[in-house]
């Protein structure tokens, strides 16, 4: 019992470690440079976390060696969608995300737009929903990965997953 405790409890401590303040995200990206890896990084909300939002991180794990999931604030959300979200505090939803093992790392960022946390991690490659056109994506955001090199991606869609559909199915319950 003591040998299960202690296992769950250094399992802890290794999602903790993943979670990395803005301060720390260039030195982090800096040894994955070092290292040869590809650094992937995509970014939003995942307040309530579901199998679309996993099947579109290990995609995205899948273009490259490392993945940094940028995380928007509970302000920055709110700003984005409305005064009742996130149903889930940042706190707990970067927590539950680093306990993913397609997700190296989780920044929590304040600002509405991903730009300043782009130019912070650098990524070779930046991942977008299928729900985004290169047309359609911030194009501040764009610019920003297309000035160092880095390259983007869109994945598709699960079918049939959506956060918004999902809490309009609870709130009918």
């Amino acid at each position: 019992m003591i040998l299960k405790i202690a296992t769950f409890i250094l399992q802890l401590v290794n999602v903790s470690d993943k979670i990395l303040a803005r301060e720390e995200v260039p030195t982090w990206r800096s040894k994955i440079r070092s290292s040869g890896k590809t650094l992937v990084v995509t970014n939003g909300c995942f307040d309530v976390l579901h199998r679309g939002h996993v099947t579109y991180l290990i995609e995205a794990k899948r273009l490259g060696h490392a993945l940094l999931v940028g995380l928007n604030s509970d302000a920055s959300v709110r700003e984005l969608k409305g005064f009742e979200r996130p149903v889930n505090p940042e706190t707990d939803r970067a927590f539950v995300l680093a306990a993913l093992a397609c997700v190296d790392a989780v920044c929590i960022f304040s600002d509405r737009t991903a730009v300043r946390f782009l130019a912070e991690a650098k990524p070779d490659v930046y991942v977008k929903g299928g729900d985004y056109t290169l047309e359609t994506l911030n194009c501040e955001e764009r610019k920003t990965v297309e000035s160092f090199g880095g390259r983007i991606t869109l994945l598709p869609l699960v079918p049939g997953q959506s956060t918004t559909s999902m809490l309009q199915r609870i709130a009918r319950l």
